[in-house]
């Protein structure tokens, strides 16, 4: 049964990955997708390390994750329309993981009321694995892109 519950929940993840592309590219026809190219859930680099962010991009980049998305690589020759570049494709990512996160949550909480706890939780499990740590890293690595945009445009200007 946990197996069953195990495989529904990686599917549904993996789908909602699609549907997070597709209402992403809804949303970014929208003025108020500009908000959301700023949002920032978990600030504190304390409490990232805490909830074992740094392990979990350590899982991106060494496992086959790392070809999923190919356009979030920084060349060797930093320019700022790269940098620009970069931050867009992050925020891309970031807000179709935080959509397919919301995707899947219904899906949780449908369990939930249903009474199928362990369903319920095995889905959010997945679903935070799957979805919202991905989210949590694109904000982290948008803000190591800001730091670096901020270096390099002062140094284009200096």
């Amino acid at each position: 049964m946990i197996i069953k519950y195990l495989t529904f929940s990686i599917s549904i993840s993996f789908i909602s990955w699609v549907i997070g592309m597709i209402f992403n590219s809804i949303l970014m026809k929208t003025e108020y997708y500009k908000n959301l190219s700023s949002l920032n859930i978990i600030k504190s680099k304390t409490l990232n390390k805490k909830i074992g962010l740094a392990n979990f991009k350590w899982i991106v980049k060494n496992t086959p994750f790392k070809y999923f998305n190919q356009k979030l690589k920084l060349k060797n020759k930093i320019e700022i329309t790269e940098l620009n570049e970069l931050r867009k494709e992050m925020t891309i990512s970031e807000i179709s993981h935080l959509i397919g996160f919301g995707f899947v949550a219904i899906f949780a909480l449908a369990k939930f009321i249903n009474v199928n706890y362990l369903f319920g939780f095995i889905i959010m499990i997945m679903n935070t694995l799957m979805n919202l740590y991905p989210s949590l890293l694109q904000q982290a690595n948008k803000r190591r892109i800001d730091k670096l945009i901020h270096i390099v445009a002062n140094k284009t200007h200096a």
